[in-house]
């Protein structure tokens, strides 16, 4: 911000000096050309009435001479005076050897025989005069006598022109210095308490405890904003520390309950009757659906309070020993869990978000997954084709987790994340919670949760995760193995069952 603002602040102040210092120094040489050229013309004008005066009295050949080497050393430059046919009569230089029929051909003084006062003017780009002569007529009551043509030198007034554009640049260049020194005072007064503010409110979504921004110098309205930090921060804090209380209380008072209850609905079955049997199982099952319940409300409160950073995980290795874990289960339930892996390499998740992850999509499957069926685990790995050396779009890893069991609609998919909603005619035990806490941990995670309708007719469920993988030479769009990506036969483009080698 300091740089900002100072580079700003600079900005204006070249503005404004070269709004200033341009159309100064362009009128100063205008005027410093002008009174030049104005003196110049009273000179030969002068010359030419001495000249006059002299051939009317018959005294040129002894005046002339004099008179133009005198008024030569005081312009500093060169006067020639010539008869009314050309023919020199006097010269301030005569060792140039100047000859009258080339006087007589120059447009000066051809103009000024003629009877026409000419100046000849040459200027450079910044206004300075490079050439400077002018040609006046002699004239006489009995008619034209002559021409007096003078050349003034222009060193002089080229560099009085050139040293005051040299004083305009360096004037400015020591206004900009100053500028430059007070603007970082100020950008530095001003950008203090909001740099502060930018440290207390990263420490804050870092998940640290802000410390409160004592703020007694910069602007007003910075430390009004640094007042209503602190009281957000402190208020957020104290919201903060209640939830983590209330997480912590309710993780004993609901479940200790819970358990206690179940134990006395499962010690009353010997002495319930056989007509009441279903209705003690159903209190069972519902009490089991209620623990399930919390322990989705408990983490996905402790997920919401938790502010964690997403870290490298190994997905592949997650994925592998998830698989194992479940597939007992599946198999006492009659239900094929196959995982399709690939080196798809790390991705960014948070802590025990993958595991929680694929548990729930899994739980779900399983419920909704018929005997027989086969439930799907594969990753995949979308590198994105590079269109330059420099191309920064990231790459992705999709787990998908597909069942074959009766599916949803396109609507019944909008809403499976909101909390507590369960498709009609979903199995008994589900609880509503599942597929909001996937997509909380998936957004935690910077990546993204969806449903699609499976070829085979039943669930596609995708978590997509960024990839930590440098992209290689070599990788299709859907991992290392080339187009049909990882665990595709590229004879015969049918997909085959990889039994991953699960670590001990």
């Amino acid at each position: 911000m300091t740089r900002r603002l100072l580079l700003s602040y600079l900005s204006l102040a070249a503005l404004v000096l070269l709004c200033l210092e341009i159309p100064l120094g362009f009128v100063y040489s205008r005027s410093e050309r002008e009174r030049v050229v104005n003196a110049a013309k009273d000179e030969a004008e002068s010359v030419s009435a001495y000249a006059s005066l002299s051939l009317s009295a018959g005294r040129a050949e002894r005046d002339l001479p004099r008179r133009v080497v005198h008024c030569a050393e005081r312009i500093g430059g060169k006067v020639v005076i010539v008869d009314a046919v050309g023919t020199l009569l006097a010269t301030s230089h005569p060792r140039a050897a100047v000859m009258s029929s080339d006087l007589a051909s120059r447009p000066g003084i051809a103009a000024a025989l003629h009877g026409t006062s000419t100046v000849d003017v040459r200027t450079s780009t910044i206004g300075g005069v490079e050439y400077l002569s002018v040609a006046a007529p002699v004239r006489h009551t009995s008619g034209l006598q002559g021409a007096v043509w003078l050349t003034v030198p222009t060193r002089t007034v080229h560099e009085r022109v050139h040293h005051v554009w040299l004083l305009l640049a360096l004037g400015g260049f020591g206004v900009l210095t100053a500028v430059a020194v007070v603007g970082f005072a100020i950008a530095r007064w001003t950008g203090r308490p909001i740099r502060e503010l930018e440290r207390a409110t990263h420490e804050l979504a870092d998940g640290g405890r802000a410390t409160p921004v004592t703020m007694t110098k910069g602007p007003p309205e910075v430390r009004r904003l640094a007042t209503a930090f602190n009281r957000t921060a402190a208020r957020l804090a104290h919201l903060l520390a209640a939830q983590r209380a209330f997480a912590g209380e309710a993780s004993h008072q609901l479940k200790t309950p819970l358990a206690a209850l179940r134990l006395r609905l499962e010690n009353l079955e010997p002495n319930v009757s056989a007509r009441g049997l279903g209705s003690l199982t159903a209190a069972v099952t519902e009490t089991d659906r209620l623990s399930r319940m919390v322990e989705g409300l408990l983490a996905m409160a402790r997920l919401e309070e938790d502010s964690a950073s997403p870290a490298q995980v190994d997905v592949g290795a997650v994925c592998a020993e998830r698989h194992r874990t479940w597939q007992p289960l599946f198999e006492q339930q009659r239900v094929s869990l196959v995982l399709f892996a690939g080196s798809v390499g790390p991705v960014l998740a948070v802590p025990g978000g993958v595991e929680q992850i694929v548990d729930n999509l899994l739980s779900n499957a399983l419920r909704a997954s018929p005997r027989d069926s086969t439930v799907t685990m594969e990753l995949r790995l979308h590198v994105p084709a590079r269109r330059a050396l420099r191309d920064a779009r990231p790459a992705w890893v999709d787990l998908h987790i597909t069942d074959e069991g009766p599916g949803m609609t396109a609507e019944q998919r909008d809403r499976a994340f909101d909390r507590f909603w369960r498709a009609p005619g979903a199995p008994k035990g589900g609880t509503g919670l599942g597929l909001s806490l996937v997509q909380r941990l998936a957004h935690a995670s910077g990546g993204e949760a969806s449903l699609h309708a499976a070829s085979s007719g039943g669930l596609d469920a995708v978590i997509r995760l960024p990839s930590t993988e440098p992209p290689r030479e070599g990788h299709g769009p859907l991992g290392p193995l080339g187009p049909l990506g990882p665990g595709v036969d590229k004879a015969s483009g049918q997909r085959r069952r990889v039994i991953p080698a699960l670590r001990a």
